[in-house]
C-alpha cells in the first residue's frame, strides 16, 4: 500500500515507522523538516516542501496515493491538504489528525476526511471505559455517525450474569464483536457465558445505545448514561 503521510514530526515519524514495519510505501512531506529528522527514516521517501501548495501534493503523485495520512499539529492544514487529496486527487482514503477537539465538527466528508483521530478524545475515551460500571461508553465512530464502536462493563447485579451469549436479545442493530476479561480479549461464541464485569464491546448504531445498555444492566433506558468520547474511525 503507497501511503502518503503530511507531517513529520513525532506523531508522524511515529505512523510513519509502523507502516514501513508492516511493508508499506511511505512518502514523507514536511516543509520543515531538518536533516536529522529525515535520517532517522531513510527507508522513507522525503518530499521537503509545502503540502497546501497544489504543486507540491502534484509533485508527490497524490493521485497514486492508497491513503494519505494528515498527521501535523495544524488543523487548518490537516483539513486542507484531506479535501485537496480528495477533490483534487480522487484519493481512495484520507485519515486527519484533529489537534483541538472544539475542531472535531470539521473533519467529515465535506472535509475530504473519511477518518478522523482525535487524541484528547481518544485519551479520554480510554479513561472513562475504565472507570465507567453499568454506563455506556463510545469509544469510535465509524462511516460519519452511523455507526459507533461502544463499551459496557457488565455490573455484578446486572440481569444476564451467568447467562450464555445466545440467551441474550439484544437490540436491532447491535452486534456483540469482542468481550474483555481478566484483560484479555475473548471472540463471543453463542455458547460463551457472561460473568460480572466483562467488557463488553459492540458495533452498534447511536439510535440503539441507550436501549442496548437498558438491555444488559436492567436499568430503565432514561436512567442509563452515555458518555460521548468518540474519535471517528
Amino acid at each position: 500500500m503507497r501511503v502518503v503521510l503530511v507531517g513529520a514530526g513525532s506523531v508522524g515519524r511515529s505512523i510513519a515507522r509502523e507502516l514501513l514495519l508492516n511493508d508499506h510505501q511511505v512518502l514523507l512531506i514536511d516543509k520543515y523538516a531538518r536533516e536529522s529528522r529525515v535520517q532517522s527514516i531513510p527507508e522513507a521517501t522525503w518530499l521537503l516542501a509545502d503540502a497546501c501548495e497544489v504543486t507540491t501534493l502534484h509533485e508527490a503523485q497524490l493521485e497514486a496515493a492508497d491513503v494519505v495520512v494528515c498527521a501535523t499539529g495544524d488543523d487548518k492544514v490537516n483539513l486542507v491538504v484531506s479535501l485537496l487529496a480528495k477533490t483534487e486527487f480522487g484519493v481512495p482514503r484520507t485519515v486527519a489528525r484533529v489537534n483541538n477537539p472544539k475542531n472535531e465538527w470539521m473533519f467529515d466528508d465535506g472535509w475530504g476526511v473519511d477518518v478522523a483521530v482525535s487524541t484528547p478524545r481518544l485519551m479520554t475515551a480510554l479513561v472513562e471505559e475504565a472507570v465507567s460500571v453499568g454506563d455506556l461508553v463510545r469509544l469510535f465512530e465509524f462511516q460519519q455517525g452511523k455507526a459507533t464502536m461502544v463499551e459496557l462493563t457488565l455490573p455484578a447485579h446486572a440481569p444476564f450474569v451467568g447467562s450464555r451469549v445466545d440467551e441474550v436479545h439484544l437490540p436491532a442493530d447491535c452486534v456483540l464483536v469482542g468481550i474483555i476479561r481478566d484483560q484479555l480479549p475473548i471472540a463471543p461464541s453463542p455458547h460463551d457465558t457472561l460473568h460480572a464485569l466483562d467488557e463488553l464491546l459492540f458495533l452498534a448504531t447511536p439510535s440503539a445505545e441507550r436501549e442496548l445498555a437498558a438491555t444488559l444492566t436492567g436499568r430503565r433506558p432514561e436512567e442509563i448514561s452515555t458518555v460521548h468520547s468518540d474519535p471517528q474511525a
